[in-house]
């Protein structure tokens, strides 16, 4: 009996042990995020995303629990995870909460302060201008049937809608424009049109609004659209 008790604790002591956040320093972190199939996650706010980041990498604010469960829903459970904050707080708290999940995680040590320490590369971080209200309405209004993608490269949800929506659009070539805006960059836009999350999907039929959705959208889903 007590041998087998002891097999059990250790048994479970080796899962919670398999079960850790990983963390790596500035330089080592560099060298491991080069490796294929990886996924990197910015934990820090849009705006501290805005002003740079590491390249290659989803945005998910920790601070903000619906956004970060939301997207991070999106990620490879078979691909490993590199989070990263500012100094590496809030990326330790995210971390912990994604191997919670089954994610294999490791945490950059430092944050982005350390990274800019070590004169690491940082993407982003220009002041790319808006695009105004009548250049917006002067685009959907182009062509009788106007798609609108409020997206952006480093949401997860985008990035897994990216392969639908290019398949639709190859599927009706001809009948429809696609409207690319950055969400990162279109705050005021956004606002503006109450577009609340990444992405929202909106299609115009001679320049006015007749279905919004937010989310993911299946490539039958979108056709029915057009009908």
């Amino acid at each position: 009996m007590k041998k087998l008790l002891a097999l059990l604790l250790l048994v479970i002591n080796s899962c919670n042990s398999e079960a850790q956040l990983a963390s790596l320093e500035a330089t080592a972190y560099a060298d491991a995020i080069k490796t294929k199939d990886i996924q990197i996650l910015d934990a820090r706010t849009s705006d501290e995303f805005k002003s740079g980041y590491i390249k290659n990498a989803l945005q998910a604010n920790w601070l903000n629990k619906a956004e970060f469960e939301d997207r991070t829903q999106h990620l490879d459970k078979n691909k490993p995870v590199y989070i990263y904050c500012l100094s590496g707080g809030r990326s330790a708290a995210a971390g912990a909460y994604l191997v919670s999940k089954g994610y294999k995680v490791t945490n950059l040590e430092g944050g982005m302060n350390a990274w800019k320490m070590n004169n690491l590369p940082v993407a982003g971080g220009s002041n790319t201008p808006q695009t105004s209200m009548d250049s917006y309405l002067g685009q959907v209004q182009s062509t009788p049937i106007v798609l609108v993608d409020f997206g952006a490269e480093w949401c997860p949800p985008c990035r897994k809608m990216e392969p639908v929506l290019d398949a639709f659009m190859k599927a009706n070539a001809g009948k429809l424009t696609l409207v690319k805006m950055d969400g990162g960059v279109e705050d005021q836009l956004m606002k503006s049109l109450n577009v609340e999350a990444l992405p929202t999907f909106i299609l115009y039929k001679n320049g006015k609004e007749v279905i919004r959705k937010q989310g993911l959208v299946t490539q039958e889903e979108f056709t029915s659209w057009l009908k």
